[in-house]
């Protein structure tokens, strides 16, 4: 069972449709959206301080916050991915990172997998801004962080995801 359909290849996303046998043996036609995978950063400046952004998403239209992120290039390690959205996000570089794991946010019809990384030891750097994205760089405390996530103000689910890792919320 080969059929596969591609509907439209974009900047990052390739959209196709692909029919297959499950486990189960019933044949379906399902909807993938191949995506090459990203990565996040979780920046601590101190135990109780991280480094966030207010970025503005325009497929949403709004403002919203999360952490450091970005689409891994082809065939990039994301290590390195990690490392350069840091400088490009935030204006920071770090000495120590950890790996905390990796996520799959929409596996019903994407194949994006996330990896997660906790920063420290971070030193200020210039920031390689990119033109197509708007953020404003905060830094926020542990309390903060729980503070907007209760209140309903921290909606991203892959920053969501880094904070439960890390223990924050």
């Amino acid at each position: 069972m080969k059929y596969k359909h591609k509907i439209f290849r974009g900047k990052i996303l390739d959209v196709s449709t692909k029919k297959i046998r499950l486990p189960n043996g019933y044949v379906t036609r399902i909807d993938i959206i191949k995506h090459p995978g990203a990565v996040l950063m979780a920046p601590f400046l101190s135990k109780d301080k991280v480094i966030m952004l207010k970025q503005f998403r325009p497929v949403i239209g709004a403002y919203i916050y999360e952490l450091p992120a970005g689409t891994l290039e082809k065939n990039e390690n994301p290590l390195v991915c990690a490392r350069r959205e840091m400088i490009e996000e935030t204006g920071y570089k770090t000495e120590k990172i950890t790996k905390l794991g990796f996520i799959v946010p929409v596996p019903g019809y994407s194949t994006e997998k996330i990896f997660i990384y906790k920063a420290e030891k971070l030193s200020k750097t210039k920031r390689l801004h990119q033109k197509d994205e708007v953020i404003e760089t905060l830094i926020k405390s542990k309390k903060e962080i729980r503070q907007l996530f209760k209140a309903g103000k921290i909606i991203d689910a892959k920053t969501i995801s880094a904070f439960t890792m890390c223990g924050w919320l």
